[in-house]
């Protein structure tokens, strides 16, 4: 990424160069879970050029041997506990099924590792407040891996409204939809409560949009009225595990009953009086990963697709609409970081979380949220927490009948 700075004279205030990173220096990682969230982890965190993918833990080490051969990674713990205990491990990336996250992270903080963790950061607002204040007394860097952060146009429309570019907020709405649970025979662990925790599609991409909704307007969600759907309640789940996204042909399967939710549509109520909408689902046939979100101002609009995530639409009442496209040249200071690559030149999906990551490693190498740099983009278990309130919230009011629910996010939960 320093070369293509260099190249456009971006600033870096808030990134890692070749330049402020002393010859030599390394900071040892490793992994818990190593699926598809964890290749992606191994992929980012090597372009930044100082991190060295030290050990990947796993209850079943035989079974990832030879994937952890194949990312060159030359120590395989039994267990997370093993891995936290190890000397040359400063950060520790939690990308395993959501009922794990606190155990792992735990295990990380009593040893005062650096935690990385993919959302959300625990199944409810009880484990993450506990991991929050766990966190917060281990005096550790923290962080959740809302990847969308990263994109440079999510970036400049954060900037924009921060600036007051389109008059104070007044609208927010969206969706995301996915198809992969769409048929009787599609199944995996986010599904179970025991694994993924009370709520599937909300935890699961409604998060994202939540996040999303505060991060780029700095607004907080006060209130919600949820309507959950379990379009599917009976899957017939294959008897061996598979990999979430992609069909099994099995024909050996076991008929299960399905509580948490795969379609729901949210009212929402943000702290400066503004309304949102969205809704999201993962029945939807033609969707494969279409997230959008789009805030309407008192004198313009913005939308972001994540489709077209290389376009910033700009809606406007007396003259043309506009849309920009991605060109570190054409954006503001603060979103130009998170573009590594000229205009014309598409990134891709991996891209966000690397920027993400790279703004988390420069503050735990003690080189990010400078005086006279662009304030961090990344989310930490604060925001983690905050989400999985929301996220609760939600339930509760679909639980009680269809009625506005407050999101409690007064820590004022029982220890887990």
């Amino acid at each position: 990424m320093g070369f293509y700075h260099e190249l456009l004279r971006i600033p870096m205030s808030n990134s890692i160069s070749d330049e402020n990173i002393p010859h030599g220096f390394r900071v040892g990682m490793g992994l818990v879970g190593l699926g598809l969230a964890g290749s992606h982890h191994i992929d980012a965190v090597r372009r930044l050029g100082f991190v060295d993918v030290l050990a990947v833990a796993s209850s079943q080490p035989e079974r990832i041997r030879g994937k952890a051969g194949r990312y060159c990674i030359p120590k395989i713990y039994g267990s997370y506990e093993e891995l936290a205990v190890d000397p040359d491990v400063h950060v520790v990336h939690v990308t395993t099924p959501n009922y794990l996250h606190r155990p792992a992270i735990l295990a990380a903080l009593r040893h005062r590792k650096h935690i990385i963790c993919d959302k959300p950061l625990a199944t409810t607002a009880a484990e993450a407040v506990a991991l929050l204040r766990a966190a917060e007394a281990a005096g550790v860097v923290h962080a959740v891996t809302f990847a969308y952060r990263g994109n440079p146009l999510v970036q400049e429309a954060r900037s924009r409204i921060a600036k007051q570019g389109i008059g104070p907020v007044r609208f927010i709405h969206g969706a995301y939809l996915q198809d992969w649970l769409l048929e009787e025979t599609a199944y995996s662990w986010r599904l179970d409560r025991d694994k993924g925790g009370p709520s599937c599609a909300l935890a699961d991409i409604g998060s994202h949009w939540c996040d999303l909704a505060e991060h780029m307007t700095g607004l907080r969600i006060e209130s919600v009225l949820a309507d959950l759907t379990t379009a599917v309640p009976i899957r017939h789940r294959p008897l061996r595990e598979r990999q979430t996204f992609f069909n099994s042909d099995e024909v050996d399967r076991t008929p299960v009953n399905v509580e948490s939710e795969d379609l729901a549509s949210v009212l929402v109520r943000f702290n400066n009086g503004a309304k949102g909408c969205f809704s999201v689902g993962q029945v939807c046939a033609g969707h494969k990963n279409d997230l959008w979100i789009e805030v309407n101002g008192a004198t313009a609009s913005l939308r972001w697709d994540r489709t077209r995530h290389e376009e910033l639409w700009i809606g406007h009442r007396h003259q043309a609409n506009e849309v920009l496209p991605k060109d570190p040249s054409l954006l503001d200071a603060n979103a130009q970081q998170f573009s590594c690559l000229p205009g014309g030149v598409p990134e891709g999906y991996s891209d966000p979380l690397f920027h993400i990551l790279e703004d988390i490693y420069a503050r735990i190498v003690g080189r990010g949220n400078s005086q006279d740099g662009p304030p961090s983009a990344f989310a930490t278990f604060e925001d983690g927490f905050r989400i999985n309130c929301i996220v609760d919230a939600m339930i509760k009011s679909h639980n009680d009948g269809g009625v506005w629910t407050k999101v409690d996010t007064s820590r004022n939960y029982r220890a887990v």
